[in-house]
């Protein structure tokens, strides 16, 4: 990780980055979010450590904790939450990414003489397997016993891996889990909840837990506790609605108008067919008083020229007069 960050010790800050994208929003307005019970607190901890940190060896068998995040309210967040449950005061760094995704990197450390082994163990991470020491690579059944723990994990590993497109743009929500395990474990925590249903997907080296259902989403958002986000997410599902709507009867609309000019079209043609074959004077009244209205209103639709009929005709009637005008017409 060295390799990776410019690191300093500047003062620890944001920066204005312009408009924020749905996903940094979310992850802002979850940021705010204090969980009271201990139980949940340890359980966002374990979470956002099980995808944002990285473990070290620190001499005699110790392990230093490095947790990564590129934005500042959520590292912020994390170095209250860890003070609290915890007791320990993990040291910040600031430094810039230095690779193809420009940015800033904030990195919270945790050290032997902070605890680091205790923390691994209440969060999951380091377990025991016949008297050895072993990192585990998926989700500990015991923090996640209730509900509200699940939620508060599920919070814990999005602000720490996962992402939520603009739906504006698309409807799409994914968490990135570095192993197959922890993925299946996550997609059957998140199928716990009623109404939701989560895929996964191996992209690269990588598993992706994902959902593409705008219901699905907005339940998941809700249950993290992005409630405002949620909202924001409904509103604009509500317009995209809207807008598909009206396009949709506009090309309705517009399909009937092209039906009923082409109907017009051939209805007018084989009308004059009929009047320069000199035959219009020996129709039938009937049939003469529909041609003259055709003629009078070319763009008129057939339930209009019924109506302009005396007495009034439906649109199966005139209709059929016409079929009659095109039997003559394809006579001559």
């Amino acid at each position: 990780m060295a390799d990776v960050f410019c690191r300093s010790r500047e003062k620890f800050r944001g920066k204005d980055q312009g408009k924020l994208s749905f996903s940094t929003e979310t992850k802002n307005e979850l940021s705010r979010i204090e969980p009271e019970r201990k139980c949940c607190q340890l359980a966002e901890i374990a979470g956002f450590l099980r995808v944002s940190g990285s473990l070290r060896l620190s001499g005699g068998g110790k392990f230093k904790i490095v947790i990564t995040t590129d934005n500042p309210a959520v590292a912020r967040h994390y170095k209250k939450l860890i003070k609290e449950y915890f007791q320990v005061e993990t040291e910040l760094e600031v430094g810039e990414i230095q690779g193809p995704k420009k940015g800033r990197a904030y990195l919270l450390t945790i050290g032997p003489e902070m605890r680091s082994e205790q923390i691994l163990r209440e969060t999951g991470i380091l377990l025991v397997r016949e008297g050895n020491n072993y990192i585990s690579d998926g989700i500990y059944g015991d923090l996640i016993k209730t509900k509200c723990c699940r939620k508060a994990y599920l919070r814990g590993i999005f602000m720490g891996s996962g992402t939520v497109s603009d739906p504006a743009k698309s409807y799409h929500l994914e968490f990135v889990c570095a192993s197959r395990n922890l993925a299946a474990d996550l997609r059957k925590m998140i199928n716990t909840f009623v109404d939701l249903s989560a895929k996964i997907v191996e992209r690269k080296d990588k598993y992706i837990v994902y959902m593409k259902s705008s219901e699905y989403i907005c339940d998941t958002l809700a249950i993290m506790g992005a409630h405002i986000q949620m909202l924001e997410y409904e509103n604009v599902k509500v317009q995209k609605n809207m807008v598909n709507k009206a396009v949709r009867m506009t090309n309705c609309d517009t399909a009937n108008t092209d039906r009923t000019l082409d109907a017009s079209q051939r209805q007018i043609e084989n009308i004059k067919r009929i009047q320069e074959a000199g035959g219009f004077a020996s129709l039938p009244e009937k049939l003469k008083e529909a041609a003259t209205l055709r003629m009078q209103y070319p763009e008129a639709s057939l339930v209009q020229l019924g109506e302009m009929m005396n007495p009034p005709l439906k649109k199966s009637g005139i209709n059929n007069r016409f079929r009659k005008i095109e039997e003559i017409a394809s006579k001559l």
